[in-house]
C-alpha cells in the first residue's frame, strides 16, 4: 500500500486541517494509508520519511528548523513525492530559501485579495497530467508568485486582473500549476486552495488527485533506477 503524510498548520486563515482532511479523502480513495500530523516534528524522523511515496505539507508561513527541511528535501531527492496548493506549501517558510529552491515558488501578493474573479488557463504543454481538462473560471485569491524558471507550467492566469502597482508593466501570465524534479523526486503545485471550499471545487480537486498520484509514481521510477549517494543539503549562508 502506498504511504503518504500530511502534515498541517500554520496560519489557521488558510483552513489547513480542513484542506488536509480533503486531501486525506482523495488519497484513502487512491488506496493510500494517510498519515496526518499537525506537528512540524513529523519531519525528524529522516528515514520514515524516506520509507513514504508521498508527503503534501499544508502549512502556511510560520518557521522552520534547518534540519527538517533537510530531512524533507533528502526525501525528496531520494524519490518520494512532494505534492502541495496554495500557501500552504509556497508560502510556508518564507526566511527559508532551500524549501523555496525544492518547491519551486514563493507566493509574494494576491491583487485584490480574495473574491478575484479569473481565469485558469490550462496550458498543453508537454506534460499530460492535465491534458483534458478545460480552462474555468473562479472567485478566490489569484496568486502573485516567483516562480523557479525549471518549472514545467500546466495552468496559468493573466495578470492584472485588479490594478495595482504592477499593472503598468502590461499583461503577464501567471503560472498557477506546475511541476519540477528534485533530485529524482516529483514536486507538484496548484496555486489554488485558499479554503477548503476552493479545494473542494471538482477541477480543483481533480488537478490535486493527479497531481498527488504522478508525484508519488516517481518513487517506484526512481527505485527502479540507480540512485546517487550525493544529497544536496542547502545553501550555507541560509543556515546561519
Amino acid at each position: 500500500m502506498s504511504k503518504a503524510l500530511i502534515v498541517w498548520g500554520g496560519w489557521l486563515g488558510h483552513q489547513p486541517e480542513e484542506v488536509a482532511g480533503v486531501f486525506r479523502r482523495v488519497l484513502e480513495k487512491e488506496g493510500y494509508e494517510v498519515e496526518v500530523s499537525d506537528t512540524l516534528e513529523a519531519f525528524a524522523d529522516a528515514e520514515k520519511l524516506k520509507g513514504l511515496d508521498l508527503i503534501i505539507p499544508c502549512w502556511t508561513m510560520g518557521e522552520i528548523s534547518q534540519e527538517l527541511v533537510n530531512n524533507v528535501s533528502a526525501a525528496v531527492q531520494s524519490g518520494v513525492g512532494l505534492a502541495g496548493c496554495h500557501g500552504g506549501m509556497c508560502d510556508s517558510f518564507r526566511k527559508n530559501v532551500d524549501w523555496q529552491f525544492m518547491t519551486g515558488g514563493q507566493w509574494v501578493a494576491h491583487p485584490g485579495n480574495d473574491g478575484v474573479e479569473y481565469t485558469v488557463n490550462v496550458k498543453h504543454s508537454s506534460s499530460s497530467l492535465l491534458e483534458d481538462l478545460e480552462d474555468f473560471s473562479v472567485r478566490t485569491e489569484q496568486y502573485y508568485l516567483h516562480v523557479d524558471p525549471a518549472v514545467e507550467v500546466l495552468a496559468s492566469t493573466r495578470f492584472p486582473v485588479v490594478p495595482g502597482p504592477h499593472s503598468p508593466n502590461g499583461a503577464v501570465d501567471m503560472p498557477v500549476v506546475w511541476t519540477k524534479r528534485w533530485g529524482a523526486g516529483r514536486v507538484f503545485y496548484n496555486a489554488l486552495g485558499h479554503q477548503a471550499d476552493i479545494v473542494e471545487l471538482p477541477q480543483v480537486t481533480e488537478i490535486m488527485r493527479r497531481g498527488f498520484l504522478w508525484a508519488a509514481e516517481g518513487k517506484r521510477k526512481a527505485e527502479a533506477g540507480r540512485q546517487s549517494d550525493s544529497v544536496y543539503t542547502g545553501m550555507a549562508d541560509n543556515q546561519l
